[in-house]
């Protein structure tokens, strides 16, 4: 992976059982990655000597009182590449991460794999942010219902109504799979927007509520 010398990785988090975990995990997963800073809280990462690094990997939940945006406008002239991690993954505060600097945004839920993904990436200047949040980055806010494109609504018509996969294929002169992969995203789209349509009935009842389907009962 790496072109040269490792990436130089700092760690912040308060959490310290899982700073310890996270410390073991990615100096076992990555030989491109230097973890040369791992500490409980941000102004530890300023005052340490190894800073600047590469990248640093902050929890977005830091209990020192200093908003998000100012921790991200402080580091950002030192060239430091930030990479969020958070329990939490809604959408506005996903934007709003994004929106003051942050290179990459990952779960805490996400397994580490990712976290290195989201890593490699900053460094590279290049952002990253798991499928899942780029969905609901783009699903409209919370507790409203997702945007669909003008197909997905289609398919999600014709299968809502009754329609098995093969029918709205057909409808839509598409693939079968390619069907199958709109309702794929279709349902993902509404999962991270908190709506459950698992089953062709849920779907069903969605589709009425939003005014893709007409009630015909």
């Amino acid at each position: 992976m790496t072109t040269g010398r490792p990436i130089r990785l700092a760690l912040v988090d308060d959490h310290k059982m899982l700073l310890g975990a996270l410390t073991e995990w990615i100096r076992s997963a990555a030989d491109d990655i230097e973890l040369v800073i791992a500490v409980t809280s941000y102004p530890e990462l300023l005052s340490h000597p190894e800073f600047p690094v590469d990248v640093a990997l902050m929890d977005v939940d830091l209990k020192d009182g200093m908003p998000l945006a100012v921790r991200l406008a402080q580091i950002k002239p030192t060239g430091v590449k930030s990479v969020l991690m958070s329990s939490y993954s809604e959408p506005q505060r996903v934007r709003e991460a994004l929106a003051s600097g942050a290179l990459g945004y990952v779960p805490k839920s996400e397994d580490v794999a990712m976290i290195i993904k989201a890593i490699r990436a900053a460094a590279r200047g290049e952002s990253y942010i798991s499928a899942e949040l780029d969905l609901a980055i783009n699903s409209g806010d919370i507790g409203g219902s997702p945007k669909l494109s003008a197909q997905e609504r289609r398919v999600m018509a014709l299968y809502g109504g009754g329609e098995p996969v093969k029918t709205v294929a057909y409808e839509l002169g598409i693939s079968e799979e390619t069907a199958k992969s709109y309702l794929k995203r279709i349902r993902e789209k509404y999962r991270v927007a908190g709506f459950d349509v698992g089953t062709k009935v849920a779907l069903r009842k969605r589709a009425i509520q939003d005014g893709i389907l007409l009630q015909t009962d």
